[in-house]
């Protein structure tokens, strides 16, 4: 009988070297559930690059943009469990549980975690010609005026709307909130004068920010920017433990076998050292994570704790995906 059960178990350690050596036998595919072009697409496509160098496999990016990010998730939770299709999402995996009535799955429970990739940080901003000029004053400005201001967002769920609503939780206010279809049409009537406050990630912001076309009121880091080193953060006006980055996480369909997911985990912590790769994110304002992060016990706990903190905020707003 022993003979037997070291037998199975020999057989089943060779079994899982195998397909440790074999994979990937074939070219991963990476979804993103966004439009070509966004700032999670921008990631998700120099990472692939980062990946495919050290699996000695094509990384390839789909697209599967529609409903927040819903679809392109669902696409991935029905896929083979056998590590070749793969998720990336951003902070709003962690919004999607209180912003949908209908979502058909939990993200605590029906994936596997790969690990967290980068943080984008973000920044309030302000229209040229509004009267505050540091963030102390803005909020004075604001609680005094809030029935005729309004701030703009990228649209329902998005990291600048999710900005905006914690702003107006933590400050007790009643802004109007202006969604757009994307970061661009919103930064445009910004700068335009149109609307008065939009809170984006620094890949919308920096650039009209230094060419002084919009007010940076703070950014939503612990540390300054390096980008923006003149800018203080909020926390530091005044605004404690207000942090937040638009998170980026890798996932896969659950019940990916150990051996594969060490091995995707591997090349995902490989790739955020990768010169390149930190180049790249360098000039979008991203930052990749430490390895701690780099892993499915860094995102459950990135995601876990994100679900904690907006699901309140979300139901308060009461707002919700169409």
């Amino acid at each position: 009988m022993k003979k037997i059960i070291i037998a199975a178990a020999t057989f089943a350690l060779a079994s899982s070297f195998a397909v440790a050596n074999t994979f990937p036998n074939k070219s991963i595919t990476l979804v993103v559930p966004f439009s070509a072009g966004g700032p999670t697409d921008v990631v998700a496509r120099n990472l692939a690059i980062a990946m495919s160098k050290n699996l000695n496999q094509t990384v390839i990016v789909e697209n599967k943009a529609s409903a927040g990010g819903i679809v392109g998730s669902e696409a991935v939770i029905r896929a083979p469990a056998d590590g070749h299709t793969l998720l990336i999402h951003n902070i709003g995996m962690s919004t999607l549980p209180s912003l949908s009535k209908t979502l058909r799955f939990d993200p605590r429970k029906d994936f596997s975690y790969i690990g967290e990739v980068v943080d984008v940080p973000m920044v309030l901003t302000g229209k040229k010609d509004l009267s505050p000029n540091n963030f102390p004053e803005l909020v004075t400005y604001l609680k005094a005026n809030q029935k005729d201001i309004n701030i703009s967002n990228a649209g329902i769920g998005t990291a600048s709307h999710l900005c905006g609503l914690l702003l107006m939780s933590r400050l007790d206010l009643a802004l109007t909130s202006i969604s757009y279809k994307g970061a661009a049409p919103a930064m445009t009537d910004l700068q335009g004068g149109q609307v008065d406050l939009l809170c984006d990630q620094i890949t919308t912001t920096l650039q009209p920010i230094t060419s002084n076309r919009i007010k940076p009121y703070g950014s939503t880091t612990k540390k300054r920017l390096t980008a923006l080193p003149s800018v203080p953060t909020l926390s530091e006006q005044g605004l404690s433990d207000f942090e937040i980055t638009v998170w980026h996480g890798i996932y896969a369909p659950k019940g990916v076998p150990k051996v594969i997911s060490d091995k995707l985990v591997n090349s995902l912590k490989t790739a955020l050292s990768d010169p390149t790769f930190k180049e790249n994110m360098n000039k979008l304002g991203a930052i990749p994570v430490e390895d701690d992060r780099a892993s499915p016990q860094g995102l459950a706990k990135k995601l876990n704790d994100q679900i904690n903190v907006w699901t309140p905020v979300i139901q308060k707003a009461e707002v919700y995906l169409q």
